[in-house]
């Protein structure tokens, strides 16, 4: 289950992709079921099937999870502390796969026969590229509305060091009738822009840059692109890059922080200023046992709303309890 309450902040920023992560599409207020699943491992862990009401974007499109391989020494363990959607979902798929909050039921498939490679193909309700909250909806829905999304990726050990790393390309597939209102024609009416499904691409690689100790101190990197043929999402092109480091405050082995940098080519169909560039900075503090305090800081050079002021300034201070 899930229980959220939250604010327009996204909006009173400026930023069309999100600073914040943790608000979505309205209702901000809600109660719904989040995550209902069944998962079978098969041939040793070489297949794994989950079926039911999932959350794809843990699936696909996470920079930031260690890839689903068999050798443990091949994962990253944790790759950003971001807290900006674009480390959580590419702005070229935000609108259409499903995930925090807008679960959404299917089925993912996960193989991964050897030690350092996987591909996983999912297939979900598409209804959220209708503006369906699918999260809030307690049965799934069947109608021409699918998406449909495989991912390929690898995993390596490099130089002498043996710095894990991991890259991972994938596509989707959108079905439907895409619309979206606007009231951007000529004589200010209201004018709908229409599309019969979308496709795009996108690729993820991080890489474990500097190892001080074999307890995980160091340095980590991460870069994201991603592109769409869409005339009705928010942003066609993306790119984003971060560095983490991990233990390097003295007296501090839990800590970490870092900085990451997203840029957004976004649809000015939808009356969005052409680009939208953020950049955020954070430091995770281990307060006690499983309890983090975050302060982070945002810059948004460039907002995609077109009644933001540039530059803009915000302070985010999250708090985390791991179970």
């Amino acid at each position: 289950m899930l229980r959220f309450d939250g604010q327009r902040t996204n909006q009173q920023f400026g930023a069309v992709t999100g600073y914040n992560s943790l608000p979505g599409a309205p209702p901000l207020d809600r109660t719904e079921l989040y995550e209902l699943w069944w998962r079978q491992s098969l041939f040793a862990d070489s297949v794994v099937v989950r079926f039911g009401k999932l959350v794809p974007t843990n699936d696909f499109d996470n920079v930031v999870r260690p890839v689903p391989v068999q050798d443990p020494s091949l994962k990253i363990p944790a790759v950003s502390g971001l807290l900006y959607t674009p480390i959580f979902v590419n702005p070229t798929i935000l609108g259409v796969l499903p995930g925090y909050y807008n679960s959404a039921y299917g089925v993912t498939v996960t193989l991964a026969p050897t030690k350092n490679w996987y591909l996983s193909l999912g297939s979900y309700d598409g209804n959220l590229a209708d503006r369906v909250q699918t999260g809030l909806e307690f049965t799934p829905t069947f109608n021409s509305y699918r998406f449909q999304i495989g991912e390929f990726g690898a995993a390596w050990l490099l130089g002498w060091q043996r710095l894990p790393g991991a890259f991972a390309i994938g596509a989707w597939d959108q079905t439907g009738l895409l619309k979206v209102t606007t009231g951007f024609s000529q004589d200010n009416s209201p004018s709908t822009i229409t599309q019969d499904g979308s496709q795009g691409v996108y690729m993820f690689a991080s890489q474990r840059l500097w190892l001080r100790s074999p307890e995980g101190d160091g340095l980590s990197g991460f870069i994201q692109l991603g592109v769409n043929d869409s005339r009705t999402m928010i942003a066609n092109r993306y790119f984003g890059s971060g560095l983490t480091a991990f233990g390097l405050v003295p007296g501090r082995p839990s800590d970490s922080f870092g900085a990451g940098f997203a840029w957004s080519g976004l649809n000015t169909r939808l009356g969005f200023r052409r680009d939208e560039a953020l950049f955020q900075a954070y430091d995770q503090i281990k307060i006690k046992d499983a309890f983090y305090l975050e302060p982070a800081v945002t810059v948004g050079p460039a907002l995609g709303e077109k009644g933001a002021h540039e530059p803009a300034l915000a302070f985010t201070l999250q708090t985390t309890l791991l179970f």
